[in-house]
């Protein structure tokens, strides 16, 4: 009977040190000491810190940069499929669609970013008076220098096409410069180096097709 008295007190007091065990734990996990909890795991793999990871860290200068160059290549994007009806050169129109086809998909990623950031995209621009208000940005055409524009045709139309085009990538590179010193977001600061190297070189090959180099 003492043997067997002994034994269950036994059991009894490992059963009460693993229960304290227990209680420490949770304990110190409450209190912040050092340890993570089940709760603060899946807040740390949530939706919450997902979608911030997503959003990535980013600064008002990498919005100002998406709204206004998303802007900027609309209308490249315009006098290039203008270029693709009514240029006269076939190098004019291999320009025009290269200019298409680089700043199509830039804007769709500087769209998904202002998305993921809770911001607006900017409208589409619908007329004269669309163009005249973004004009303010470096390079941006008016509304009267794009009704000349579609008016043009010909060898007039090419070098109208080329003059303006050389204005508008010079204030694409002001911009991706601005962007490239101010900006926090990897990703658009990398898309400001790509727009500052490819339209720099057109901007050469523009005017050496204008004949100024």
């Amino acid at each position: 009977m003492t043997a067997h008295r002994a034994l269950v007190r036994r059991t009894a007091l490992s059963v009460t040190a693993g229960a304290a065990a227990l209680v420490l734990a949770a304990c110190g996990s409450d209190s912040g000491s050092g340890g993570h909890d089940m709760g603060s795991m899946e807040s740390d793999s949530g939706p919450t810190a997902t979608a911030s990871a997503k959003a990535g860290d980013h600064n008002d200068a990498d919005v100002d940069f998406s709204k206004e160059m998303i802007q900027h290549h609309r209308q490249a994007v315009d006098m290039a499929e203008l270029a693709a009806d009514r240029a006269s050169s076939q190098e004019v129109k291999d320009l025009a669609t290269k200019v298409k086809g680089a700043q199509d998909p830039e804007i769709k990623t500087m769209s998904s970013w202002l998305t993921s950031w809770g911001e607006d995209v900017p409208e589409e621009m619908s007329g004269a008076m669309d163009h005249d208000m973004s004009s303010a940005m470096p390079g941006m055409m008016s509304g009267t220098d794009m009704d000349k524009l579609e008016k043009a045709s010909g060898a007039e139309f090419d070098t109208m096409f080329l003059t303006m085009m050389v204005e508008h990538h010079e204030g694409a590179v002001e911009m991706a410069e601005t962007e490239q010193a101010d900006g926090k977001y990897g990703p658009a600061t990398k898309l400001a180096d790509d727009v500052v190297t490819a339209q720099t070189a057109e901007i050469k090959q523009m005017n050496k097709m204008l004949g100024k180099s």
